[in-house]
C-alpha cells in the first residue's frame, strides 16, 4: 500500500473518531449529583468515628441521592429527586448545564421520604419563588403534596406544577423516555417508584430505594440484562451495620447480598451496576475502605458525584 492509501486510512479513522465524539457531545446524559441516603453524610447527631471525617473536612461530605438529566438536543435539563441538598445540587447542575442554554424543565420524585422530596421547599416563595416548575409524581405522591402543608402552598402559589405519572407509562422528554415502575418499600405517605431512563442509544435503571430484591415482582438480574446502567439501592453494606438496631425493620438489600446475587453475571454485565444511596454507616462512603476495594475488585461500580453516563 502506498503513502496515499495509508493517508486515506488515517483520514478515515480520524473522521470516524471525530464523528463519534460529536455524536456523544449531542447525546443526553445522566450527571450524578448526590450519592448518600436521605440524611446525607455525615448524618445529623452522628459523632462516631465513621462520621467525624465528614464533620472535620467539608470535601468529604456527601449529599442525598440525586441525578441530573441533561439533553443537548432539546436544551432541557431535569433532576431526579429534590433532596435536602437541593441548593448545592442545583448549583452543580447549573455549572454542568447553565440556564442560558439549558432550561430546568422538571423534577422527578420517587417517593415521600425526606431525602427524595423535601428539597421542593427551596422552590417556594421563601427561597427561589419558582414559576410553575414541573414536578413529576405518582398519584399518591401527588395527593400527599396537595393535601399537606407546606407543600400545598407550592401548588397554591404556582411555584410547582404537578405532572401526573402512571405505573409503567412512559413520559417523553425530547430524545429521552422516562418510565416509572412501582417497587416495594415503606410507603407511609406515598407509593415508591424506580425509573427506567431511555436515551437514543443507552438505557439506565434508577432504583435508589427498595425493600429486599426478593420482594419485587421483577427479577433484578433480568432487569440489569436489559439496560446499560443500573443505579441501585446500596443503603447498607451488610447486616449488623447499625449496632443495637433490628435491621430487618429497614429491609434494604445489603450490598453484600446484591453482590452474591449478581455473582453469576458476566464481567460486562457487572460493569453495568452502580451502587448508590449510601447510609452514613456504609463503608462505601469511604473510597479507600476495604469494602470499597472489594466491590471494585468484584467488577462493580460505586457511584460518586460528577460521573456522567451517556444515554
Amino acid at each position: 500500500m502506498g503513502l496515499k492509501g495509508v493517508a486515506l486510512i488515517i483520514t478515515s479513522i480520524f473522521m470516524f473518531i471525530s464523528s463519534a465524539l460529536q455524536a456523544e457531545e449531542k447525546s443526553p446524559y445522566l450527571y450524578i449529583l448526590g450519592v448518600a441516603q436521605d440524611a446525607g453524610y455525615p448524618q445529623t447527631g452522628c459523632y462516631a468515628e465513621h462520621c467525624m471525617p465528614g464533620w472535620n473536612d467539608l470535601s468529604l461530605r456527601r449529599g442525598a441521592v440525586s441525578l441530573g438529566l441533561i439533553d443537548p438536543t432539546s436544551n432541557k435539563k431535569y433532576m431526579f429527586e429534590a433532596t435536602p441538598n437541593f441548593p448545592e445540587q442545583l448549583y452543580q447542575l447549573e455549572k454542568e448545564a447553565p440556564n442560558e442554554q439549558f432550561e430546568l424543565d422538571g423534577v422527578f420524585i420517587t417517593h415521600a421520604h425526606i431525602g427524595h422530596y423535601s428539597g421542593l421547599m427551596f422552590l417556594g416563595r421563601e427561597a427561589m419563588g419558582a414559576d410553575n416548575t414541573p414536578v413529576y409524581v405518582m398519584p399518591k405522591m401527588g395527593q400527599f403534596l396537595q393535601n399537606n402543608g407546606p407543600w400545598n402552598q407550592l401548588i397554591k402559589y404556582n411555584n410547582i406544577e404537578l405532572q401526573p405519572l402512571k405505573n409503567n407509562h412512559s413520559q417523553k422528554l425530547g430524545s429521552v423516555k422516562v418510565t416509572p415502575f412501582i417497587v416495594p418499600h415503606r410507603d407511609e405517605y406515598s407509593e415508591t417508584v424506580g425509573y427506567r431512563i431511555e436515551g437514543p442509544s443507552k438505557t439506565a435503571l434508577f432504583i435508589p430505594d427498595i425493600d429486599k430484591w426478593s420482594e419485587w415482582e421483577t427479577n433484578i438480574v433480568d432487569a440489569i440484562n436489559t439496560v446499560d446502567y443500573a443505579l441501585i439501592d446500596a443503603t447498607f453494606f451488610a447486616d449488623g451495620e447499625l449496632p443495637g438496631r433490628d435491621m430487618s425493620k429497614i429491609p434494604h438489600p445489603f450490598v453484600s447480598e446484591s453482590m452474591a446475587l449478581f455473582q453469576a453475571l458476566s464481567s460486562q454485565q457487572k460493569q453495568k451496576v452502580w451502587f448508590i444511596h449510601f447510609n452514613h454507616s456504609n463503608p462505601l462512603i469511604n473510597p479507600d475502605s476495604k469494602e470499597s476495594k472489594q466491590v471494585k475488585a468484584s467488577g462493580f461500580n460505586i457511584a460518586k458525584e460528577g460521573i456522567r453516563l451517556v444515554l
